[in-house]
Parts: C-alpha cells; sequence; structure tokens
C-alpha cells in the first residue's frame, strides 16, 4: 500500500480506494479530473490479524466484509453485530470511512462506538491509531478517521470492539393504531432504557407496503392507518426473558396489538433482501432510491412529513407521482433516524430517469437541511451529498475538515470531489 501511494504522490496520481462497492452516494464514482486515476481494491485485506480475549478486540485488514468479519470471529465465540443493509458487501474500512450505522446499533453500538483503533496510509505518511478504552488527551484522533470517506487517506486497518456471541436473539412485531401512536411508544421504549438490541417503526404506508409483499397477513384488529413496531432482544436466555417481558408490558400499557404469526422473525430472515428488489422493479419500470436524516425526538414527526412530502412531489410538475414511505431504523434517547424509500418512473431515457433523480434528490435534501437534519445518518456524504455539508458542519467547521483533509493530502490526490470540493483546484500540482 505504501508503495502505491508513493507512486502516485510522485506522479501526481488521484486515488480512490474500493472496499465493497456499495455505497449509494457516489464515494466511488470519480468527478471530471484530468489527472490520471488509480483505483485501490482492498479485497485481499480480509483476514483477522489479532484478538486480545482480555480486552474483547479483534483487528481486521479494513478490506475485510460482514460475512468474513462474523465467520473468523464465529471461530472464537465472538460477534461484532455490525449489521448495516449492505452487510453482505460492504466492509470494516468502508463502515469506519462513512460513520456506518448497523440494524442492531442499539445494542452492539454504531460504528464510532466499535471503532477503537487502527492505521491509516495517507500522502504525508503512516497514521497510527491506538486502542485506548478511554482519554482525556485532547481531540480524539479516531474522529478525524471516521467519516473521512477517503479524502484522508486509505484506512488499512481496524481494531474493533467485539462482543461473545449472545444465547438467543428475538425478533418480535407489535402493531399500534397510528403514527402518533407508534412515535409515543418508541419513545417510551428508549426514553426507558428497555435493553433491545433494535426498534424499528414503520409508517402506515410502509406498513402496508410490507404487508403486501408478502411480509405477512394483517393480524386481527389491524388496518389502514395501522404501524408496525419491530423489536430485538439479544443476550442470554434469562436477559431476553426479561427485556421482552418490560417491552411487551410497555406495549400492552400503549395498546399495541401483538403479532402471532412470526412476522418479528421473518423480518430477520430477510433482513438483506430489501436492496435485491431494484432490478426486478427496474425491470417492471420502476426506479428506487432512498433518502436519510436524523433529528432530535421533537422534530421527528414534523421532518418525517415534510421530508416524505417533499419527495412525494417532486415531479409534480411533470405531472408524475412518486411514491414515499418512511421508517425510522435507529433511536437514541435524543432522537431518530429518518429513513425514507421512494420509487418513482424513470421515463423513456437514461437522461430523462438521471433529471427526474436529481430533482427528488434535491427536493428531499432541501428539505432535510431545512428541517435542520443531518444530511446523512448513515449512508455518509460521498459526492451526492457535499453541496448540503455546510449547513450542518458551518463555515468555520467546514474549513477545519478542509485544512485537516491538506494535512493529509496536501495536493487533494485521495477520492477528489467525496465529502468535500476537490482540492486540487486550488492546489499546485
Amino acid at each position: 500500500m505504501r508503495q502505491l501511494l508513493d507512486y502516485a504522490e510522485a506522479q501526481n496520481i488521484a486515488v480512490i480506494p474500493y472496499g465493497g462497492g456499495t455505497s449509494v452516494v457516489g464515494h466511488i464514482n470519480p468527478d471530471a479530473d484530468e489527472r490520471a486515476l488509480l483505483t485501490i481494491d482492498m479485497v485481499d485485506f480480509d483476514e483477522l490479524l489479532r484478538v486480545d480475549r482480555d480486552s474483547l478486540l479483534a483487528t481486521f485488514g479494513a478490506g475485510a466484509t460482514g460475512p468474513r468479519i462474523e465467520a473468523q470471529l464465529q471461530q472464537h465465540g465472538y460477534t461484532l453485530g455490525h449489521y448495516p443493509q449492505s452487510w453482505e458487501f460492504s466492509t470494516a474500512g468502508g463502515w469506519v470511512a462513512s460513520r456506518s450505522s448497523g440494524q442492531q446499533s442499539l445494542h452492539y453500538g454504531r460504528i464510532e462506538q466499535l471503532f477503537a483503533g487502527g492505521r491509516m496510509e495517507t500522502m504525508a505518511g503512516r497514521l497510527d491509531i491506538p486502542t485506548l478504552p478511554a482519554s482525556s488527551a485532547g481531540p480524539d484522533i479516531r474522529e478525524m478517521v471516521l467519516g473521512s470517506e477517503g479524502r484522508m487517506g486509505i484506512i488499512t486497518e481496524v481494531a474493533l470492539r467485539v462482543s461473545p456471541q449472545p444465547e438467543e436473539e428475538h425478533f418480535k412485531v407489535v402493531f399500534l393504531s397510528s403514527w402518533e401512536a407508534g412515535l409515543k411508544l418508541a419513545m417510551a421504549l428508549v426514553h426507558g432504557r428497555v435493553a433491545l438490541s433494535m426498534l424499528r417503526l414503520s409508517n402506515p404506508l410502509e406498513t402496508a407496503s410490507l404487508l403486501a409483499m408478502g411480509q405477512g397477513e394483517k393480524p386481527d384488529g389491524v388496518g389502514m392507518g395501522h404501524v408496525m413496531l419491530t423489536l430485538a432482544a439479544t443476550g442470554s436466555a434469562q436477559q431476553c426473558l426479561a427485556n421482552l417481558g418490560i417491552a411487551h408490558q410497555m406495549c400492552a400499557s400503549h395498546g399495541a396489538i401483538e403479532d402471532t404469526q412470526g412476522l418479528g422473525e421473518h423480518w430477520n430472515e430477510g433482513r438483506f433482501h430489501a436492496p435485491y428488489l431494484r432490478d426486478p422493479l427496474g425491470d417492471a419500470g420502476y426506479a428506487v432510491d432512498t433518502m436519510e436524516t436524523a433529528v432530535d425526538w421533537s422534530s421527528v414527526a414534523d421532518t418525517a412529513e415534510r421530508v416524505e412530502r417533499a419527495i412525494s412531489t417532486a415531479l409534480a410538475d411533470e405531472g408524475e407521482r412518486v411514491l414515499a414511505y418512511t421508517h425510522l431504523s435507529h433511536v437514541y434517547r435524543q432522537g431518530s433516524s429518518i429513513y425514507t424509500t421512494y420509487v418513482f418512473r424513470p421515463g423513456a431515457s437514461y437522461a430523462e430517469a438521471l433529471q427526474r433523480w436529481h430533482k427528488i434528490k434535491a427536493a428531499g435534501a432541501s428539505e432535510i437541511v431545512a428541517c435542520g437534519g443531518t444530511i446523512s445518518h448513515q449512508h455518509g456524504v460521498g459526492r451526492d451529498h457535499r453541496d448540503y455539508l455546510e449547513a450542518e458542519k458551518g463555515a468555520l467547521g467546514m474549513a477545519a475538515i478542509d485544512q485537516l483533509c491538506k494535512l493529509f493530502d496536501p495536493r487533494g490526490q485521495m477520492n477528489p470531489g467525496a465529502l468535500l470540493p476537490d482540492l486540487s483546484t486550488s492546489n499546485e500540482r
């Protein structure tokens, strides 16, 4: 790796690291650039390098995919428990570089809680980050690397905080009479610190869509307007029994209707299948994409409604309707992520499809910014969201990120155009 970067620096070649290729926001799609471009595939950096059993740390090559990580950890009795929907193909280095969040982050933590240290090769040299349990010694170097999206260098090793394999894991579904009732229950569960591993709330249209697409039959008493809450418990048999018992009592007190058909386990079995619907939908004449953000609980209901409305009406001037529906996939004491899926007709040509996608993306992103939400909760910035980043970071914050990138990559050769505009336009070549 060092030799490749030294060569690229000497020849002024732009460099893009390639992990699993699962980005949905343009992380690995180069902008127009007169320089030669070198893509570095991390596929061979996929081994478990070290295990520290006492400290529950495992160090991997940054190109290790989700299945590869879990298979190697399982041999030692551990799990990472990080399950983004891209888990089958995305990599440890990509998770760190894009600040990834897994479906069960309520229990295991987001990647920033799992990332203990590691190594990054930069144009300015090698950066080693020690694995400390905690430190008050100045700014955290890990935070400089998290979300860097290849702009500072290439992450080559990732030390991760692992957990013993759980004895049991249970996924359950309940239904609430309305979106408002579902929000109240979700907040009650997270504010009550019920030790669940996942909490996912689908709004009425997504609930109806999931049931229509084979998620299952509607239980008695569930009709249009009801919402689906999927929750999970992970741990020992005793822990799961206790935590599900507490959750059951709270659900009952909020008037929830309990599923008896095993819809939760059905969701778990197909949890990584949704992306595979993209091609069949395309064959049927529809394009599908997603947008996501996160806001405080006090803003969740309003933001979800406004973003969904902005997306669904983005093509109204063309007489086209956009189908949009939303769920909350990651909850925190302070607030929640908001994840909106949208389906639209792409038109008669690739150019028309791209033009429509740009309109929808701009409408949704602009509304997210107007609501005070982050431009991305889990997908990252890439090239598609970089123009909206300053609303969150501010001018001084953007300048700080820019200077940090220049420190590690003085000539703007690393993944130019991702996260920030291409630094090479303001640097001598």
